[in-house]
C-alpha cells in the first residue's frame, strides 16, 4: 500500500529545466498519467464479477462486493442475527494508480482465520487487521481486513481463493427481504441522516465531514469504502432493536464517544484500526445493546455529536 511514490515521480517528471533555468512543462508525463487513470477506470468489471461470482453495488467509481455469512447462525442476548446486522463481508475495488485499489472486511470462523490469511497473503494480498466486532456471540465469529493494489481481476482471484478456505458462500443467493418493523421515519429524524433497509436490518451511513485518504487518494464515496460511521438496526419486537455498527474517529474523538455510548446503556465491544496509513489516523469503536429502538438511536445521536461526522 504505498506505491504513491510512482504517482509523485510521475507529476515531478511533468517539468524539466531549460538552459535559461526557466522551467516549462512537459505535457506527456500529464498524458502518461491520465492514460493510468483511464485504463483503471476501463478495467473489464464483468471479468471481476465472474471472478467473485456476483454483481458489484456500484456507487461512483466504486465497486463494492458483498459476501454475507449467510451459511452461519450466530445469536447474541438471545436474537439471531441477520447478516446485514453483523455478519457482512465485503470488498470494495476503487480505480488508482493505472489499476485499483481494493480494501474489505471478510466475516471469519476462528478455525478460518489461518488458513484464509495464508491464501491471502500468497495472492499478494496484504492484511490490515483482525478483531472481534461482538462479544458473547455464539459462534464468536472474527473480521478480517484485507488490501491490494493492482490489476483487479488479480486482486479478485486472491479474494476467491482466499474465501474458499472458508465455508463463505461463493455463490450469490436471492431472497425476499424481510420487513423493518420500526418507526424508521424516527430513527431518520434522529440520527440526523437517511437510513435503508437491507435484509431485515435498517441502516445509517453516515460520513465524517473531512476527507479520508489512502496513498494520496480520497477514499470518496466513504461508505462502499468503509470509512463512514455505520449503525444498524435489527427490529427484535415490540419497538425494540438490536445495535451494532462502528464509529470512525480520529484519536481525540474515542472517549468522548465511549463516554457517551456508555452513559447511554450502549455496550461498547471493540476498538482498533482497520487501515495501516490512512490519513488522518482512524480508529473504529464497534457497539452493542438490545433495547427500546427510539432510545437507543437517541444514544447514538449523542454518540454521533461527539464526531466531526455530516448531519441532515
Amino acid at each position: 500500500m504505498r506505491k504513491t511514490i510512482s504517482a509523485l515521480i510521475g507529476i515531478g517528471a511533468c517539468f524539466c529545466t531549460t538552459s535559461a533555468g526557466v522551467q516549462v512543462v512537459d505535457w506527456r508525463a500529464f498524458a502518461e498519467l491520465f492514460v493510468a487513470t483511464a485504463h483503471a477506470q476501463d478495467a473489464d468489471w464483468q471479468k471481476v464479477d465472474e471472478t467473485l461470482g456476483r454483481k458489484a453495488a456500484v456507487s461512483g467509481d466504486v465497486h463494492r462486493y458483498g459476501f454475507p455469512r449467510t451459511d452461519l447462525t450466530v445469536t447474541l442476548d438471545g436474537v439471531t442475527i441477520k447478516p446485514a446486522l453483523a455478519l457482512g463481508g465485503w470488498v470494495a475495488f476503487k480505480p488508482a494508480h493505472g489499476g485499483a485499489m481494493a480494501m474489505g472486511d471478510l466475516v471469519l470462523l476462528e478455525s478460518e482465520i489461518n488458513p484464509v490469511m495464508a491464501k491471502m497473503i500468497a495472492g499478494g494480498l496484504e492484511i490490515t487487521a483482525v478483531h472481534n466486532h461482538l462479544l458473547g456471540a455464539n459462534p464468536a465469529t472474527f473480521y478480517m481486513h484485507v488490501a491490494g493494489h493492482g490489476d483487479p481481476i488479480k486482486i479478485a482471484t486472491a479474494i476467491r481463493d482466499g474465501l474458499a478456505e472458508s465455508k463463505t458462500p461463493l455463490s450469490a443467493a436471492a431472497a425476499p427481504p424481510p420487513a423493518v418493523d420500526l418507526d424508521t421515519a424516527q430513527l431518520d429524524q434522529i440520527i440526523g441522516v437517511k437510513g435503508q433497509a437491507n435484509g431485515g436490518v435498517y441502516q445509517f451511513n453516515v460520513p465524517r465531514r473531512d476527507p479520508v485518504s489512502e496513498e494520496g487518494i480520497q477514499l470518496s464515496p466513504a461508505a462502499p469504502l468503509g470509512v463512514a460511521i455505520g449503525i444498524n438496526f435489527q427490529p427484535t419486537g415490540g419497538g425494540k432493536a438490536a445495535i451494532t455498527g462502528d464509529f470512525v474517529m480520529t484519536s481525540d474523538e474515542v472517549n468522548p464517544v465511549i463516554k457517551a455510548l456508555r452513559s447511554h446503556g450502549i455496550n461498547v465491544t471493540a476498538l482498533h484500526s482497520h487501515m495501516l496509513d490512512e490519513q488522518p489516523r482512524l480508529f473504529f469503536m464497534h457497539f452493542w445493546a438490545n433495547d427500546d429502538a427510539i432510545k437507543l438511536a437517541n444514544g447514538l445521536r449523542a454518540a454521533l455529536d461527539k464526531t466531526a461526522s455530516t448531519k441532515g
